[in-house]
């Protein structure tokens, strides 16, 4: 009897989550409608040239990630979460990408950084080369470097720029400039001294001398580009703040010191020094916060009107990019891994903090979305790889996506939470059992979801990874592709790169160029 009761009890709450107008058939059929006319509109293609590109890429945001995403939203919006719509969801094209490296089922984010930056698929650890260098061996480097979509957009004179919630020598922005055989070469002092002598560079120097005329540079990692021992502006009597290089090299002044006469390179190292500047007098700018996910993206528009060229942060606001806009008639390209703190969090098995971290992403997309149009803007947001991060359990619709599920195990009679990871620190045994979740603050920031296995740090996923696409031949990102294939259709669609075939004199110039992808802060934002 009492059984009974409690299933007519569940039986009567579940019933009470369900929204009125979702009992009515009718409900259904007319949004099923409504998507069936927005379907046969997109068959008359846009084929324009795209005088930007915005390529937003969240750094481990799979589609188990994204789906959670949106239900935290829509909760954040005091709604039940799963009917809400992620700005990406509004995209009408969406692909799904193979992130595997040349060596790897599993990849890594440089390998993957070289695929959707580079064109060209890696070995796992290796930036900005060809599957004939394998990691760590310097020698095997020279004659195997590619360029990437950057260099390209640069190439045809397009304004460019990096800006990431990451380091900018992170893996998945700095393959945008860099050739290595090592991710982990951030300046020389991480070098070994076989590498050092075969003649590689570290990855600031490289981002210094590649290209030396990227217009905007914005992120963290100050401390590669100082000499060994040189204390941090922002915290002098902190060790591990301090500079790194062993070749004595000032980066930051060479930085300066290699632009061309009459022009304006700004440094600054914090939201105060970038909201002082007179952006449309500077033509190069370089930004280097110690913790760049706060000076960065906490930034609100920095006066006038809305910027033609601009960046996109993670706080869903505008940072306007140097140089005068009506002399400015190039492409702007600002490679923004815009979700880079996605992979933080779920890597120290963190959801809440890895799931706010895509909302905020999302709140980016939407900002982009309102300043340009999809006559002229190509729009792609994508991810490098997934993680081994899921919810289930059978939970009711509106269930807090942070909660647990509405059951307990049948094996150790203990409640879990909704969201699990295949791996990760969030393993504990207590007393010789699973640590029982309700008797710790499962909804805290910091709390580290259960895994099934203990790792110090959790590992990528191997699916595959969505591309969604809106504006200028978007709709060339669509079925299941490589993942080295998007900066191809990004370039065509711009007509840059060494594709160009379909372009002729009678064609619009291809003008403002944004990338912000960053995985990108490069918002790896």
């Amino acid at each position: 009897m009492k059984a009974l009761l409690v299933l007519l009890l569940t039986q009567l709450c579940l019933a009470s989550l369900v929204p009125e107008r979702e009992k009515d058939p009718e409900y259904w059929r007319r949004q099923a409608q409504e998507t069936l006319q927005n379907a046969l509109r997109l068959q008359r293609l846009n084929q324009n040239v795209a005088k930007n590109l915005i390529l937003f890429l969240g750094d481990g945001m799979g589609v188990s990630t994204v789906t959670a995403a949106r239900i935290l939203k829509g909760q954040l919006q005091h709604g039940q979460g799963e009917e809400s719509l992620l700005e990406m969801d509004k995209f009408p094209f969406v692909a799904l990408a193979k992130t595997y490296n040349t060596n790897a089922q599993v990849p890594d984010s440089a390998g993957t950084a070289t695929a959707y930056l580079c064109g060209v698929k890696a070995n796992e650890g290796t930036l900005g080369v060809s599957a004939g260098v394998t990691r760590d061996r310097c020698n095997t480097t020279k004659g195997q470097e590619v360029t990437s979509i950057l260099r390209w957009a640069k190439d045809a004179g397009k304004a460019v720029g990096i800006v990431t919630t990451t380091r900018v020598t992170h893996a998945t922005p700095s393959a945008a400039y860099a050739h290595s055989a090592n991710r982990d070469w951030y300046s020389d002092g991480e070098m070994p001294p076989d590498a050092l002598e075969g003649g590689c560079k570290d990855i600031a120097r490289q981002l210094v001398e590649n290209i030396p005329d990227i217009e905007v540079i914005l992120g963290g990692g100050r401390k590669y580009m100082y000499p060994k021992n040189v204390s941090d502006v922002e915290y002098p009597h902190e060790e591990k703040h301090r500079g790194t290089r062993l070749d004595r090299r000032n980066l930051v002044q060479m930085w300066q010191d290699v632009k061309p006469p009459g022009k304006v390179a700004e440094y600054v190292w914090h939201r105060r020094g970038l909201l002082a500047l007179n952006l449309s007098r500077v033509d190069f700018l370089l930004g280097e916060s110690l913790h760049p996910r706060v000076p960065w993206c906490q930034l609100g528009p920095l006066g006038g009107p809305r910027p033609v060229l601009g960046c996109w942060c993670l706080q869903g606001m505008v940072v306007p990019c140097p140089g005068d806009v009506d002399r400015l008639q190039t492409c702007f390209c600002c490679l923004g891994d815009a979700g880079g703190r996605i992979d933080h969090g779920h890597h120290e098995g963190k959801a809440k903090q890895a799931l706010h971290e895509a909302v905020e992403l999302d709140r980016a997309i939407g900002l982009a979305t309102r300043l340009t149009s999809t006559q002229d803007t190509l729009s792609v947001v994508t991810a490098d790889h997934s993680h081994v991060f899921t919810f289930g359990g059978y939970t009711p619709r509106g269930n807090p996506i942070f909660g647990l599920a509405p059951m307990q195990s049948d094996v150790d009679r203990k409640p879990f939470t909704s969201i699990l990871y295949g791996n990760g620190p969030g393993y504990k045994i207590v007393a010789g059992e699973r640590e029982n979740v309700s008797a710790v603050d499962f909804a805290h920031a910091d709390y580290q979801a259960q895994s099934a296995v203990p790792l110090r740090q959790e590992t990528h996923g191997g699916e595959d990874v969505a591309v969604f696409a809106r504006g200028p031949m978007a709709h060339l990102l669509h079925g299941v592709h490589e993942q080295n294939y998007i900066p191809h259709a990004m370039a065509y669609a711009a007509c840059i790169g060494s594709n160009r075939g379909h372009c002729n004199a009678a064609a619009r110039p291809a003008t403002p160029l944004l990338l912000p992808f960053l995985s990108l802060l490069l918002l790896l934002c």
